[in-house]
């Protein structure tokens, strides 16, 4: 399902940590940057932070910008953003300024804590996610009912680890801030967990003041059906590069990568690339890949539409092209219609093949864009 495009946002000191021990919190950002966070802030739908930062930090969790907020509202959207927790027990103090400070709040927990935090009288919305705290579930409500299509993580460490580990975190916002903690006793910013594999992508750095800010997005491929956030990423270039083929009234613009395990692109195609004029857009990536490269039996490949399962202009179509190189993963935003063969089915023929197939139909108007000339 859907999720909001999700920020983790957090500063950390030279050896790592978000906080020390001592009775006030450790300031790590410099006034320059608590501005930036600010204007973060502004930029988004919703604000999520842990219930332990809750208890500790007692945050209002505002933007603090007079003009920014003008600016939201003249937007059309709230002063605010939306105010996010999460509790597995529900037990949280009313009186804490997170409830009674900003716009609109939101509690998610589980079934048998959603009553203990009605009961406690609590300034918010309490919305049960089940037996345990799922965080694929929270997403997907937050975006679907509270319309969420940016949401902020500012903490604490534990849930910046959680949403790394199970691959739902598109962006990493760090702060590095030049002092050490050096007390084993205080918070770091990430636990031990089943990280993916590969090393993330660095967007931007920026100095501020005496901090710098990285700016980090992941690469590593989902390994079965639920997509994580570094699919989307992928599946966008597919998208993009769809964008670039030459227009034709009796072919698909297609784009298509191929990506290993670790994050590394093997290679990209499109329709109709290099002025072949019948070339789709998987068989033109798969042709710059080195059919002995052992990374393909653990790559993905992206494409904007369902591989073919038929075709008149080559031998293979593009499902058996996938099969032969030994890929075993496809990550595709739309199923192909009937517009120039009846039931197409690659989806079909790659599962039978044993290669997993996800649809990200999120990504399907984004396919469909330079289509839109075809008959339908």
């Amino acid at each position: 399902m859907p999720h909001p495009y999700v920020l983790l946002s957090a500063a950390v000191s030279l050896d790592g940590y978000l906080d020390d021990t001592g009775p006030e919190r450790l300031l790590l950002s410099s006034p320059a940057d608590f501005d930036r966070v600010d204007e973060v802030r502004a930029s988004v739908d919703a604000i999520l932070i842990g219930a332990g930062t809750v208890r500790a930090d007692n945050p209002r969790l505002l933007v603090n910008s007079p003009e920014r907020r003008a600016a939201r509202t003249a937007a059309g959207l709230p002063e605010y953003p939306l105010k996010v927790t999460v509790s597995g027990s529900g037990d949280l103090d009313p009186a804490a300024q997170f409830w009674h400070t900003g716009g609109e709040k939101v509690l998610y927990t589980t079934d048998k804590s959603a009553e203990r935090a009605r009961a406690l009288g609590l300034a918010t919305d309490v919305v049960p996610l089940g037996a345990d705290l799922d965080w694929r579930r929270l997403l997907t409500h937050l975006h679907d009912v509270r319309g969420v299509r940016r949401l902020m993580v500012e903490g604490g460490g534990l849930i910046h680890t959680q949403l790394l580990t199970q691959g739902l975190a598109d962006e990493l916002q760090l702060v590095l801030a030049p002092l050490f903690v050096g007390d084993p006793g205080a918070p770091r910013l990430f636990g031990p967990g089943g990280y993916q594999s590969g090393r993330l992508r660095l967007l931007e750095t920026r100095r501020i003041e005496d901090v710098v800010l990285m700016r980090y997005e992941p690469t590593a491929p989902g390994t079965g059906p639920l997509p994580v956030a570094a699919d989307h990423h992928w599946l966008a270039l597919a998208c993009e590069l769809a964008a670039q083929c030459p227009p034709s009234d009796t072919a698909f613009s297609v784009g298509a990568v191929v990506v290993a395990a670790d994050g590394t692109e093997l290679a990209r195609g499109h329709s109709r690339e290099g002025g072949d004029p019948v070339v789709h857009a998987e068989e033109a990536a798969l042709a710059k890949t080195d059919p002995a490269d052992p990374r393909l039996a653990g790559a993905t490949v992206y494409s904007s539409l369902e591989p073919c399962a038929r075709r008149a202009s080559r031998p293979a179509p593009c499902a058996r092209l996938i099969l032969d190189a030994g890929v075993r993963r496809v990550v595709t935003a739309w199923r192909e219609p009937d517009t120039f063969v009846a039931e197409a089915d690659g989806s079909g023929v790659l599962a039978a093949g044993g290669v997993e197939v996800v649809v990200l139909p999120e990504f399907e108007e984004r396919a469909k864009a330079p289509n839109r000339h075809l008959p339908r």
